[in-house]
């Protein structure tokens, strides 16, 4: 659960040194116009909202346009510090996938890699409010954004490890927190960080492998963090149009990993709102939880677009969304939204095995989101500087997953590979 922000520049004044140094990476990688301004004539702000690395805004001033292809304006990340050798490994896992999403045109453009940090595409934009995620044609090119990353094959491991491995790590990192009476700030509330200490996350890790084995979801290149703080609408001066109009950010999660995570958790962010002003900073409708219908509008749109993509054919969400609004809507298909303490029948069965079984993959992955962004949670409390409710996020996320997780019937998930996709020669 990222939290990505439309663009804010801070007023802070750029050093002369990082002025300098910017515009030689600017005019080095870009040419063109950007090799006939001055670093004093370069437009240059810091933009707020990195963590880990810092991102400065740069442009070709308004009596320099650009001479030929190369952009007005560019995105400039410097990598921040960089310690272990997991750390270096994981910069250099990002820099490839970037590029590879890059290329296929599933990310924002990549203009220039060098030692410490890249240039990257400025995209004018906002990111999607949580009730927009719900919007039939957005959500068709959300299907269609997610099944073209899932067909592509990008050289890192393909071992379905990542997902308990960064749960593994976050478990390790928060030993101390959960097995010691914790050092409590005045914003703290104790009864939320006991509820925590209580919980076997090992035990709940173990429990999930088991389900993971029985549902044998197919592996693919994953984005893992599709919520709306990461799905851009495009808002510059000239209107995208079609799929074009959404763009994918923050490809920090990006790994090899099970489908059913990727649109388990998607869906589980339907639900989840991180725009509150005040504590918490995020609000929760379990109402607003796709319905039978919308899950199965998503899936065929994905399984559309993922086979047509292994084809080479084109995919066109927008032919799609054309029947997400239509059909009757219909009880929520899993999880806890509904208040009720049984799975609601799926009254009207899809119209292909493939989607049943896809709809099987979200069941059961479902609880493995909510403990997923409940370490991260739980980390973040103890290392992040972002205002954020961490406590309360953890906390919610585990109700969620322990009401999920009673909703599972182990014996009912058919234990075979899924026919959804089917793997070419």
């Amino acid at each position: 659960m990222a939290t990505s922000n439309t663009a804010v520049f801070l007023q802070d004044e750029i050093t002369c040194e990082m002025r300098d140094r910017a515009y030689r990476i600017c005019r080095d990688y870009l040419h063109g116009a950007w090799k006939l301004i001055t670093p004093h004539e370069m437009v240059i702000k810091q933009i707020s909202g990195g963590l880990s690395n810092l991102l400065y805004y740069c442009a070709l001033p308004a009596s320099n346009p650009p001479k030929a292809t190369e952009p007005s304006e560019v995105l400039l990340r410097i990598y921040g510090q960089v310690h272990g050798e997991d750390a270096l490994e994981s910069v250099l896992a990002e820099s490839v996938i970037f590029a590879l999403l890059s290329e296929r045109r599933l990310g924002p453009r990549l203009y220039g890699v060098f030692p410490g940090g890249r240039l990257e595409q400025f995209i004018p934009a906002r990111p999607l409010f949580t009730r927009e995620l719900a919007d039939p044609d957005l959500s068709a090119i959300i299907a269609t954004k997610m099944a073209n990353i899932h067909a592509l094959n990008v050289p890192i491991s393909k071992e379905p490890c990542w997902i308990w491995n960064t749960m593994e790590r976050w478990l390790r990192t928060s030993q101390g927190f959960l097995s010691q009476k914790p050092q409590l700030s005045m914003e703290e509330d104790g009864s939320l960080v006991e509820r925590l200490q209580k919980i076997d996350y090992r035990g709940e890790m173990e429990f999930l492998r088991q389900v993971v084995a029985k549902v044998q979801s197919p592996v693919v290149f994953a984005h893992n963090d599709m919520q709306e703080g990461n799905i851009l609408l495009k808002t510059g001066p000239k209107p995208a149009t079609g799929n074009d109009r959404i763009a994918l950010i923050d490809f920090e999660y990006c790994s090899y990993n099970y489908r059913g995570f990727d649109l388990a958790n998607h869906f589980c962010e339907w639900v989840y709102e991180y725009k509150l002003p005040v504590h918490p900073y995020f609000t929760v409708d379990c109402d607003n939880y796709p319905s039978r219908q919308k899950q199965v509008n998503f899936i065929r749109t994905y399984l559309d677009t993922y086979e047509r993509t292994r084809r080479g054919k084109p995919a066109v969400a927008q032919a799609q969304a054309a029947s997400m609004g239509n059909g009757v809507e219909e009880p929520i298909a899993s999880m806890h939204h509904n208040g009720s303490s049984e799975v609601p029948a799926l009254h009207s069965p899809p119209s292909h095995p493939a989607e049943e079984t896809l709809l099987q993959e979200v069941a059961a992955f479902t609880p493995a989101s909510h403990l997923f962004w409940a370490l991260w949670s739980i980390v973040q409390s103890q290392v992040s500087t972002i205002p954020f409710g961490y406590m309360e996020y953890a906390v919610t996320r585990m109700e969620h997953y322990f009401k999920d997780k009673a909703k599972l019937r182990l014996d009912q998930l058919t234990k075979r590979k899924s026919d959804a996709i089917t793997e070419e020669g």
